[in-house]
């Protein structure tokens, strides 16, 4: 499967049309925040795009993933809608929850995205139920639990890792560890030792793996999905990634200000990290794709998301009497 998918011309441009997509998307984003058009919070996914197209790469669409506040690209990766999610950020009514969720609460049943939750590891007990779920009616799916590492902090992971390991559930535990916590440096809020050892304590295999390279992203994605649908019990993946933008909205307050949270420099030396970019480079240097392949590709993408935007702006916002429509108390 890996053969297929990696060394192979098809594969990779898959990829890379599917980490630009989300990129383009994200970063469309941007205009409409700051002029406030767009008035729910959202946490853009820019820079972690390997991570999410290098798990879905294997699921299939009865897979069943959750998400957290940043989870745009999970769910485009995961096969959604385009104007859907565009549409739901607008908290419109075409939008894949309706206009209720906003960026924060992105969810679609018809892909099995099950849920997005901006409480910290707030849907990882949920993952569990639905990985439970999975192996009852025995049919080999998987179940991803996408979260941050501030989450790593939080009781609940714990739990469900012990009972995960103890019933081998097919579950995926999917870090994504972009060294900051809200706005705190992860060495201000854990000990200097890698996330990923946490699950060895429990007995779940675990790796630590580069998220902004999808060649390797995508090789230890495989083993984790393969792994679990043998029912070989959970596994755990640290990535290690950065994202590009400010928490929430489109940047944060740099070094030198009364609020200081990120160091210009390191900011810098991530973009040289950038995922598509590193992919970009692989493919012109090993012939896969000329620049002006990647040009046109580029184009195609950006019309779409255009063309995402120019309907989600003149869709209806749900009505006043409907807001509470498919709203669960």
């Amino acid at each position: 499967m890996m053969k297929s998918k990696i060394n192979n011309s098809i594969g990779l441009v898959k990829f890379y049309k599917q980490m630009l997509r989300i990129r383009m998307c994200e970063e469309s984003f941007v205009e409409p925040i700051l002029n406030g058009t767009i008035r729910c919070p959202v946490h853009l996914y820019s820079g972690e795009e390997a991570i999410a197209v290098g798990i879905s790469a294997f699921l299939n669409k009865q897979d069943i993933i959750f998400g957290n506040h940043r989870s745009h690209g999970h769910y485009l990766a995961k096969g959604g809608n385009l104007q859907k999610m565009v549409s739901e950020i607008y908290c419109k009514n075409d939008g894949c929850a309706k206009g209720r969720g906003g960026s924060m609460h992105i969810l679609d049943s018809s892909i099995n995205m099950l849920g997005a939750a901006p409480i910290v590891a707030g849907t990882i007990a949920l993952t569990l139920g639905a990985a439970l779920t999975l192996k009852l009616k025995n049919k080999g799916n998987v179940a991803v639990a996408f979260f941050g590492d501030g989450a790593t902090g939080e009781g609940v992971l714990f739990e469900s890792m012990n009972f995960a390991a103890l019933r081998k559930l097919p579950i995926i535990f999917a870090c994504e560890n972009n060294y900051y916590s809200t706005h705190l440096p992860i060495r201000e809020t854990r000990p200097n030792y890698p996330i990923f050892k946490i699950a060895t304590g429990f007995g779940i295999n675990s790796y630590q793996v580069d998220g902004n390279d999808i060649l390797k992203t995508t090789k230890v994605c495989e083993k984790a999905v393969s792994s679990c649908r043998k029912g070989e019990g959970p596994v755990f993946i640290e990535f290690k990634t950065y994202r590009l933008r400010g928490h929430v909205g489109t940047s944060d307050n740099i070094q030198g200000t009364q609020t200081d949270i990120r160091p210009a420099g390191e900011i810098e030396k991530w973009k040289k990290k950038d995922p598509i970019k590193r992919l970009e480079r692989y493919m012109l240097k090993n012939r896969i794709c000329e620049q002006k392949e990647l040009l046109n590709i580029s184009k195609k993408v950006e019309v779409q998301v255009f063309a995402a935007h120019q309907k989600a702006q003149i869709s209806n916002f749900p009505k006043e009497e409907e807001v509470e429509y498919y709203v669960f108390r």
